[in-house]
């Protein structure tokens, strides 16, 4: 059974699953599917065509599924497509995509946006990540699962940031974070591996020591990035837990921060 507050605007045709709770003056717009479970606290807007999965909770004054602000767009029919039990705090702006790229905008699953974060058109982001309050990230970024934003960090539109690494408070990032690691400063420069983030996420002393080892050949070793990847690329120990960090580099359409 839904919960629509009396002074909430719910438009007929969306679609609403079983247990969602809708807050005091908040606007679900046409288009609009709420999975189970999920909580819209008061004077949010969902706009269409925006798909939300189940038990997320979007806290008062978040707009999720707006048009992109990008001179591109001409009000073409986009998407905005968001997993489950993901938290969207005060504030939080996320915007449907562009049909310069897929047409749609991605988030995962168990992602948390503290307040006044913003998610730009075209974004995809994996599950796990944190954004600290206003980190945002413009057009066309992919963010890696366990990936970490600190506070006030900014985003050049096309990057990739890779997964369980790390961004600084107020770090500017132009270019693509290598998975695991630890960037900031403005503009952001690798500090070392995030190796606590690591650690909370289960990595073994073994693995972690690869990994940092295989960080040192490629930024403390004074080799080109091609010699450093066809050394880290014959290691096989560990090389599954090191594909990550290597695939990061390898795959960069932007060039990695060095």
């Amino acid at each position: 059974m839904t919960n629509i507050h009396p002074t909430a605007v719910v438009d007929p045709s969306a679609e609403l699953g079983k247990g969602v709770e809708i807050g005091p003056l908040s606007v679900v717009g046409p288009g609009v599917t709420i999975g189970d479970g999920t909580v819209i606290e008061s004077h949010a807007v969902i706009k269409g065509c925006t798909t939300i999965g189940r038990e997320n909770r979007i806290f008062q004054f978040a707009t999720i599924g707006e048009d992109t602000p990008d001179m591109k767009y001409k009000g073409e029919p986009t998407r905005l497509i968001i997993g489950d039990r993901n938290i969207f705090r005060e504030g939080v702006t996320a915007h449907r995509g562009t049909i310069q790229d897929q047409g749609e905008t991605r988030v995962g699953n168990d992602n948390l946006f503290m307040a006044y974060v913003h998610i730009g058109h075209d974004c995809v982001v994996g599950n796990h990540t944190i954004f600290v309050n206003n980190a945002s990230i413009s057009g066309h970024i992919h963010v890696g699962d366990w990936a970490f934003l600190s506070g006030y960090t900014l985003i050049h539109q096309f990057v990739h940031i890779g997964p369980y690494s790390f961004l600084g408070a107020g770090a500017y990032l132009n270019q693509d974070l290598p998975a695991y690691v630890m960037a900031a400063g403005h503009p952001a420069a690798p500090r070392t591996i995030n190796k606590v983030g690591l650690e909370r996420r289960g990595f073994s002393k073994a693995q972690i020591a690869a990994i940092n080892r295989a960080y040192k050949t490629f930024y403390r070793r004074g080799l080109k990035q091609e010699e450093a990847l066809i050394q880290l690329e014959s290691q096989t120990e560990h090389s599954d837990v090191l594909k990550p960090f290597i695939d990061s580099i390898r795959d960069s359409q932007r060039g990695v921060i060095r």
